[in-house]
C-alpha cells in the first residue's frame, strides 16, 4: 500500500533523514518508534506532503506521491493526525469534523461519516456544539482522529496520539486505534510509548538519528533486548 524508498530530508544544513525505507501493507498497523529527534515526525510529514523529500521515492497505492501537495495526497485517501492534536479551538466540534471532509462533495456521505465518528467517540457526540478549545486533552485527541477519519482515508497516519494524556485515556485511545483498523483502515503509528505501540502493531521500525536501525514483527521487537533496554525502560 505504502512504500518509502531511500528518502533523504534536510532542514537547511541539517540532514534529518538518511536513506530511510519502510513499507506498510494494506490492513496492517505499523509503528515507528524512537527517541525524540529520531526523525519519526519528519518521516510522517514527508509521506503526507508537508516536508519536501530531497531524494528517494514515496509511493502510495502505486502512485508516486513524493513532493506532491498535501491537499492532493488527502484526496488520494491518506490522512494525518498531527502531533499535538491541532484542533481549531474557536470552532465547534462539529465544525472541526466538517473541515476534515472539505474535499468530499456528497452531503449524505459526509453525514454518514459523522455518525460513524460519533459511534466511535460518544463523548465527541455529546459535546458536538461545544467549542473544541474547551475540551480536555483526551477529548481533543479523539476529535483530531475523528476529523482525519472524516476524509475517509484508507491509510491513517497517527503522530504521537498518547502525548500528554493520562494512562487511562492512553488505554482508551489505543483501543480506538485497534477498532479503526478492524473497520478496515490501515494505520502508520508514530509513538514514543513504545510498549503500547508494539502491543497493538503488526510490525515496527526503530529509528535513530534519521535512519532505520531495526525492523521486524512487533512481538519480536517487544522481546528484543536492545529495544527493551532503550525504549521499554528495562
Amino acid at each position: 500500500m505504502l512504500k518509502v524508498e531511500n528518502i533523504n530530508i534536510s532542514y537547511g544544513a541539517i540532514h534529518a533523514i538518511h536513506d530511510l525505507s519502510l513499507e506498510v501493507k494494506s490492513g496492517e498497523i505499523v509503528t515507528l518508534i524512537g527517541a525524540n529527534g529520531a526523525g519519526k515526525t519528519s518521516t510522517l510529514r514527508a509521506i503526507s506532503g508537508l516536508n519536501p523529500v530531497k531524494s528517494g521515492e514515496i509511493t502510495y497505492e502505486g502512485k508516486v506521491i513524493s513532493n506532491i501537495g498535501a491537499h492532493k495526497i488527502v484526496g488520494y485517501g491518506l490522512s494525518q493526525v498531527p502531533e499535538g492534536r491541532r484542533v481549531f479551538g474557536d470552532q465547534t466540534i462539529e465544525e472541526n469534523l466538517l473541515l476534515g471532509a472539505y474535499l468530499r462533495k456528497s452531503k449524505a456521505e459526509i453525514k454518514a461519516s459523522m455518525e460513524e465518528v460519533f459511534n466511535l467517540f460518544p463523548r465527541v457526540k455529546e459535546r458536538r456544539k461545544q467549542l473544541a478549545g474547551t475540551m480536555s486533552g483526551g477529548e481533543q485527541q479523539m476529535l483530531a482522529i475523528g476529523r482525519a477519519l472524516m476524509a475517509k482515508p484508507r491509510l491513517l497516519l497517527l503522530d504521537e496520539p498518547s502525548m500528554g494524556l493520562a494512562p487511562i485515556v492512553v488505554e482508551e485511545i489505543f483501543e480506538i486505534i485497534k477498532n479503526i483498523r478492524k473497520a478496515g483502515t490501515t494505520i502508520l503509528l508514530v509513538e514514543q510509548n513504545a510498549n503500547a505501540a508494539l502491543q497493538i502493531a503488526d510490525r515496527g521500525y526503530v529509528l535513530e538519528t534519521g535512519s532505520v536501525v531495526l525492523e521486524g514483527l512487533a512481538q519480536d521487537l517487544l522481546h528484543d533486548d536492545s529495544v527493551r533496554k532503550a525504549y521499554l525502560g528495562e
